[in-house]
């Protein structure tokens, strides 16, 4: 049996001892996503995917989220991916820009409230005011 891994988990508002389980176990009905490596918080139930298509396959991702913090990140990135999409800038660079907003080293993955998640959200949009992505 794997060892626990200490990682903060958002809807304990602590690191926990999180358990390697699978995508059989947290999504039940995703049967492409069986096999995938997740770290979860056997106390709030919550989980983080991994870096499965690298040379550290069980690496968390980020943080464990909640459902509401893993929608918000999701409504970030809609706003985020297509300034680098687009080719008008390099991935790195977005996350440069709003990391220099924000007086801090940023990845969506670590987003541990929905109040950060509010604060990245207005850097996030005035950057894509500064940099439209036109089609």
């Amino acid at each position: 049996m794997p060892t626990p891994r200490k990682i903060w988990c958002c809807g304990c508002g602590k690191t926990v001892s999180a358990r390697l389980t699978n995508g059989a176990e947290v999504y039940s009905g995703r049967a492409d996503l069986a096999e995938l490596p997740f770290w979860r918080c056997d106390v709030c139930r919550n989980f983080v995917g991994c870096h499965h298509k690298t040379n550290n396959p069980t690496r968390p991702l980020g943080v464990i989220p909640t459902p509401e913090i893993k929608g918000a990140r999701r409504h970030i990135h809609r706003i985020l991916d297509p300034l680098w999409q687009s080719g008008r800038m390099q991935r790195g660079e977005v996350y440069v820009l709003i990391s220099e907003r924000l007086g801090r080293q940023y990845h969506t993955a670590e987003i541990r409230s929905i109040e950060e998640a509010r604060e990245v959200y207005r850097v996030v949009q005035a950057v894509a005011k500064e940099f439209p992505v036109h089609a």
